[in-house]
């Protein structure tokens, strides 16, 4: 268990997606009790309020159309997705699967439970925001290595020299400038984009 986790609950956003019944009044209450910063919404807004890390969710057949739009924002700004449900049956099955929801709870809504499904949504949300960035820095870094592999085959063409001694220029041009290779080689790049565009055409 994260005990760091239970010191900062109330670090994390939580947003509750829920009509104002008993539920979602036991729901909104309940957190709050537990320490984190919780935001009620019903009816189902049009735009996101601000950051969210988790969002407990109502999923029911009556209001899925309404919803489906708004939680693809919630998905697409990182928040995990907890879905409240009535029953376990395959079409309500269905809608949690739908939403890409991280961790289910039943109705009626009870204390027992909320924080573990809390804990491990939280556990998930962080993991995957580590992939994403992970993800992000491995893309970075291939796009650099494309423009590297680019620069040098320029620095060959131009120069007549050895891939070897094209890559030891850029290298040389880079401490030079005080920059990276990835920045010599992009400017390059630029550079003969740039003069292959303003050539007259044949």
């Amino acid at each position: 268990m994260n005990k760091g986790f239970l010191k900062n609950l109330k670090d994390i956003s939580v947003l509750v997606v829920h009509p104002q019944d008993r539920d979602g009044a036991f729901l909104v209450e309940h957190l709050e009790r537990m320490g984190c910063t919780v935001e009620a919404r019903w009816p189902v807004p049009d735009t996101l309020s601000g950051n969210v890390d988790i969002a407990f969710v109502a999923v029911d057949r009556e209001h899925h159309a309404t919803l489906k739009p708004y939680l693809k924002k919630l998905e697409d700004a990182g928040a995990a997705i907890i879905a409240v449900v009535d029953y376990e049956n395959p079409a309500t099955l269905q809608l949690v699967f739908d939403i890409n929801a991280l961790s289910v709870i039943g109705k009626p809504v009870r204390a027992f439970g909320l924080l573990t499904n809390l804990m491990v949504s939280h556990k998930l949300l962080t993991e995957r925001r580590g992939l994403e960035a992970k993800l992000r820095r491995l893309e970075k870094r291939l796009v650099s290595q494309k423009n590297i592999s680019a620069a040098i085959m320029l620095m060959m063409q131009m120069r007549q020299i050895s891939e070897q001694d094209a890559y030891a220029l850029l290298r040389e041009q880079a401490m030079s400038r005080r920059t990276s290779i990835e920045k010599v080689a992009g400017s390059l790049i630029e550079a003969n984009d740039l003069l292959n565009f303003r050539k007259p055409a044949k």
